[in-house]
Order: structure tokens, then C-alpha cells, then sequence
């Protein structure tokens, strides 16, 4: 089975309003007249703003085929939940997309499997798709229970969701060690997991399921190791943080796809 590659752009705590803007604009620009502005393109662009800048993002990109995501929800839709955003509201701007279970939010903000589950439950129901994320810390890389690390955050994440609902969702892997730290895993380590994370779908539902639902790579993709990343069998996009933030470093990462 073909998949479509799907590279989406976290743009995490940066960006104002107006910066956000105005990189919206540039990366539209750029893509007008290319075959990724072509919904049957072989692959698929995201951008994932503030929560401020999403109204802003998504009207600079009105009328070309980049969608735009959320970096998190709430798993309700209303209530006494101070600063936390719902599903309805992202969907009612025009979000397509959104980021559950970041590394960051697990290691800062007590994001556990429990509350991705409702979390993706919830924006399933609401017709969002989310982006799962999971992926080990180098302690547990180095102590040799990777698999065991993400088959217990995949395992949380999926409870409850059918086949057809799973559909609906991407898978990305994050290996924590290479986020940030200028460390990248190598094509073959990155396989090896998203290989694993396959199979691990397969158990969960049936192989054909398995093979449409796509695989993102989390780890320090640049437009560098892009494609090498992207030609193994089961890596089928990136989220994408640092590299994002600027429009030709992120634009290198779609041409190298």
C-alpha cells in the first residue's frame, strides 16, 4: 500500500501572531505553483501554530492545500478547565489536525497515556485527527526497553478506538534523545521502531489497517536527512519542530520528500 507522506510542522511556543502570519504567507507562496499544492500529491503539509496565531494561519492559507493543527486539546468540550482549549473550538476555526501526547507535554505537564486516550477519543468524535505521539527517553533507549516504552504509550493511546477511527490517526514517533539535542537516530534505528509500531497496529486490528495508518518520524528531521528518512519502508512523513520555524529550511524538508 501506498501511503502519503504527511509532514507536519510543530511550531511549539514561537512565533507571534503577526511572525505567524507571515510565515503562513511565505511557506503558501512558495508551494502555489508546486505539485504539493495538488490535493493528489504524494504528500501531505501541515503547520501547527499557538493557539493565538491559529485564526491567522489558517486565513493566510485559504486556498491552498496546507492544513493547519493544534498542539493539544482538552478531552472535553466545555467547563472550569482554565487555559485549556476544546475540540468543537479548534474544529470550528477550521483546525484539521492536532498533537496529542508530545514528549513535552508528558515530561512538563503530567500528560499521561490515561488523558491522551480521552484526549483522542474525543477528537475523533469531533472529526480532528490527532497526531499520537510516542517515543523513549535515552535513559530508556540506553537501558534497552524502547519497545517496551512505546508499545505501553501506543497501547494507551489506541484503547478504545476502532479500525475505522484509527483511519483517522497518524502515529509519531519521538525519540526524546533526538529532539533538540542536535542527535539524530539513524534511518535504520528509526525502521526499527516504526516497523515495530506497525506491527504493534497490526495486533490491534488487522494488517490492512495497519499498513493505511501512517508513521511520522519526531527526531531532528531537516531537509539534510530528510530523504533518507523518508525512503525507509515504514517512516512516512516528520513532525517537524526546529526546522519548521523558518520557511526555506522547512520548504528544504518538502523538496527532499
Amino acid at each position: 500500500m501506498t501511503r502519503r507522506t504527511i509532514l507536519a510542522g510543530n511550531w511549539k511556543m514561537h512565533k507571534t501572531v503577526e511572525e505567524s502570519a507571515a510565515l503562513a504567507a511565505s511557506i503558501a507562496a512558495a508551494l502555489k505553483d508546486k505539485p504539493s499544492n495538488n490535493s493528489s500529491a504524494a504528500h501531505e503539509v501541515v503547520v501547527c501554530p499557538t493557539y493565538l496565531a491559529l485564526d491567522r494561519v489558517i486565513a493566510e492559507l485559504k486556498g491552498t492545500s496546507v492544513l493547519v493543527g493544534a498542539q493539544d486539546m482538552h478531552w472535553e468540550s466545555q467547563g472550569a478547565f482554565t487555559g485549556k482549549i476544546s475540540g468543537d473550538m479548534l474544529r470550528a476555526l477550521g483546525v484539521t489536525y492536532v498533537i496529542l501526547g508530545h514528549s513535552e507535554q508528558r515530561a512538563y505537564f503530567h500528560e499521561t497515556d490515561e488523558t491522551v486516550n480521552k484526549k483522542a477519543l474525543k477528537a475523533l468524535a469531533e472529526g480532528l485527527k490527532p497526531i499520537l505521539c510516542v517515543g523513549e527517553t535515552l535513559e530508556e533507549r540506553e537501558g534497552g526497553v524502547t519497545e517496551k516504552v512505546v508499545e505501553t504509550q501506543l497501547r494507551g493511546a489506541y484503547a478504545g478506538i476502532s479500525a475505522q477511527d484509527a483511519l483517522n490517526t497518524v502515529v509519531a514517533y519521538e525519540p526524546v534523545w533526538a529532539i533538540g539535542t542536535g542527535r539524530t537516530a539513524t534511518s535504520q534505528q528509526a525502521q526499527e521502531v516504526h516497523k515495530f509500531i506497525r506491527g504493534l497496529l497490526t495486533s490491534f486490528y488487522d494488517s490492512e489497517t495497519a499498513e493505511a495508518v501512517r508513521i511520522q518520524y519526531g527526531g531532528s528531521m531537516k531537509a539534510e536527512n530528510a530523504a533518507e528518512l523518508l525512503a525507509q519502508p515504514d517512516v512516512d512523513g516528520g513532525l517537524i519542530g526546529g526546522a519548521a520555524l523558518k520557511a526555506d529550511t522547512f520548504l528544504g524538508i518538502i523538496t527532499a520528500s
